[in-house]
């Protein structure tokens, strides 16, 4: 019988890092704040009035942005709008209404996504850049020929991924980005909440509203801390859980395989206590930890090569996370530049989310791509 040596069981363990306390000043500055224009204030219009209208409202009010038409077609859904922020917006109920306006040079589309491409391309034929709430569609093809006409107008088509500007999301690129933590391993991400919130409502419609819905913010951030590459392949799954009281599956999970990497994406809809949020990201030179409330983690553990830091962090999601995505648009009409968050750049994060939900049906991965458009069981009539 072989018999391990004293020296081979004292070697066989997992060793901790390295770093140990932190290099004495080892505090890096990490600006994570979103950029505005220097100069560049269009008139904005805002089409579609509905729940998510309220955060693109704040979040601009607070960043002083001129928003001067407010369209839906519901009246009382503009009107309270108006009232709550922005009292002399003009209301109006037909988009086309809105986008015949000369002055209004950039259009939000916040609307659902069913009638949000036609709406798209119609803003592109007026003139009009636009910011479009995700997914801005629901079949590749049709969102390359978007891409394709903004392109070919010279105007900027972005999507208001805000999950890429909320304040830990942001921060953990922008240490990526500096090459404190070098090159990327491994992203793992859990989230634990609970979603049972949408019950009795058009969302409970959804079979794919955790990946569809929800994970597409974190499946674009994990592809921002791999440089925005597309994974090669992707492994989508969905689950019931025991007793769960709405009908889609509450649990899901992605797992993308990059050229060198690998990211695993954990989602529990149905935990009712101690919603909570971990991200872990590791390097060749370090790991970047950030723990907290589901949107919320307001602190960053960095541990590298050259010391340990906490990074406390100030802002939200749902008012950086807002301005980011239309502060980014902004920023690249001024500059004449495509945005970070372009149509273009998004296209890998649908054909991504795609995947991902065409795994989880088929049980097999498949490479972004291959699932090119989406059926009912995502997107029903809302």
């Amino acid at each position: 019988m072989t018999t391990m040596s004293k020296k081979s069981e004292s070697d066989y363990q997992l060793r901790s890092g390295e770093a140990g306390e932190a290099a004495p000043g080892f505090m890096p500055q990490i600006d994570y704040a979103p950029r505005f224009p220097k100069h560049y204030r269009p008139k904005i219009g805002l089409i579609g009035c509905g729940g998510i209208s309220r955060s693109h409202l704040k979040a601009y009010l607070a960043a002083g942005l001129d928003v001067v038409a407010l369209c839906d077609i519901d009246e009382a859904a503009a009107r309270t709008r108006q009232e709550e922020y922005y009292p002399n917006a003009k209301i109006v109920t037909n988009s086309d209404e809105l986008l015949a306006r000369e002055d209004i040079e950039v259009v939000d589309i916040a609307l659902h996504p069913k009638p949000r491409a036609a709406v798209i391309e119609a803003a592109l034929k007026a003139g009009k850049h636009v910011l479009s709430q995700k997914p801005f569609a629901l079949d590749l093809d049709e969102a390359e020929r978007l891409v394709a006409l903004a392109e070919s107008k010279n105007l900027k088509l972005a999507v208001n991924q805000n999950g890429r500007w909320a304040p830990y999301v942001r921060c953990l690129h922008k240490i990526i980005e500096q090459g404190l933590i070098g090159d990327i391993h491994t992203a793992n991400i859990n989230l634990h909440w609970d979603h049972t919130w949408i019950r009795g409502k058009a969302f409970e419609k959804i079979h794919h509203i955790i990946l569809y819905d929800f994970a597409v913010h974190w499946v674009d951030m994990t592809l921002g801390f791999f440089g925005h590459n597309a994974p090669k392949k992707v492994f989508g799954s969905v689950v019931h859980l025991p007793n769960q009281t709405i009908v889609p599956p509450l649990a899901a999970g992605a797992l993308l395989e990059f050229e060198h990497g690998l990211a695993n994406l954990s989602f529990d809809a149905f935990c009712v206590q101690g919603p909570a949020e971990t991200l872990i990201i590791t390097g060749s030179k370090g790991v970047a930890t950030a723990t907290g409330g589901v949107t919320s983690p307001s602190e960053i553990h960095l541990v590298t090569d050259q010391g340990e830091a906490r990074i406390a962090l100030q802002g939200s999601w749902f008012t950086e996370g807002f301005q980011g995505t239309m502060a980014e648009l902004l920023c690249s009409i001024e500059e004449d530049r495509e945005p970070s968050n372009s149509g273009r750049n998004n296209l890998v994060t649908l054909a991504t989310v795609f995947a991902a939900i065409g795994s989880a049906d088929s049980g097999q991965p498949l490479v972004p791509g291959a699932n090119r458009q989406l059926d009912h069981r995502c997107v029903p009539d809302l």
